[in-house]
């Protein structure tokens, strides 16, 4: 009985005791455990919204961040993607084939979502869709979904701007200085996004200002801007509820950014 009534909350403690973990390598060698216990309970209740978010999240998160062989990146980000769509249709049964559908629908689609409590399944699956991506970075079929998911993004703020402190303006962001201004890129757009990013985040998260530095600064080549955003990475405390351990991993990629600013700039 105690199993039972515990269960429900595994994958939010877990997920919880990961990103308050301070030592990246333990979460590395630990995680690929936790994956196939989230198999596991998904499984064992596969129209779990809940769960596939979770499960969604973390296959995107280890894929992106731990994982260096692309055969292996790009079946643990499929697995992501997978459990990002599932939990969009186990939401929102009648938006389970949007992402499959062509652009024009899709934003038709998305603008029949207007229920704030819709947010989580559509940031579960536009985070696995965007490791799926970047797993797939030399498939042209996959890089062309992008803008798909620069409008499940920007739905998500649509329906609440404050999700996940920030973290949506951030990804989109990223999206945004992907390419340089001469092939379509938004740089400026971004910025705004970063700033904003930021004020939600009230400056706790610190991979938004790496991701600000290394996204935006060095596509527009502000070294001013982009030294003084390492800068203030380095010199915060990393530990925050739920953010120390993309913290600890910001400060490592600070370190390694201003090491290569004097080759890139």
């Amino acid at each position: 009985a105690l199993a039972g009534c515990g269960v429900g909350r595994l994958p939010e403690a877990l997920s919880q005791a990961l990103l308050d973990q301070p030592d990246p390598e333990t979460v590395r060698d630990g995680a690929p455990a936790y994956l196939v216990l989230m198999d596991t309970l998904i499984a064992a209740s596969p129209e779990d919204v809940e769960r596939l978010e979770a499960g969604a999240q973390l296959y995107a998160f280890y894929a992106s961040t731990f994982v260096v062989d692309v055969g292996r990146q790009q079946r643990l980000a499929g697995r992501a993607r997978s459990y990002g769509l599932r939990a969009l249709c186990a939401a929102q049964p009648e938006a389970c084939e949007l992402p499959q559908r062509p652009y024009g629908e899709l934003l038709a689609g998305l603008g029949r979502i207007k229920d704030p409590a819709q947010a989580p399944p559509l940031y579960a699956l536009a985070v696995g869709w965007l490791a799926w991506i970047k797993a797939n970075g030399d498939d042209w079929g996959a890089i062309a979904e992008l803008p798909k998911v620069e409008a499940v993004l920007t739905r998500i703020l649509w329906l609440d701007e404050s999700f996940r402190q920030g973290s949506v303006h951030a990804l989109l962001g990223r999206l945004l200085t992907l390419r340089p201004p001469a092939l379509g890129g938004k740089p400026e757009e971004a910025r705004r996004h970063f700033e904003r990013a930021l004020e939600l985040s009230g400056g706790r998260d610190l991979g938004i200002k790496v991701d600000f530095a290394r996204s935006y600064a060095r596509l527009v080549y502000d070294r001013e801007l982009h030294d003084r955003l390492l800068r203030e990475v380095l010199a915060a405390d990393p530990v925050a509820p739920g953010l120390t351990l993309t913290n600890t991993l910001a400060q490592r990629q600070a370190r390694e950014l201003l090491e290569s600013a004097d080759r890139y700039f």
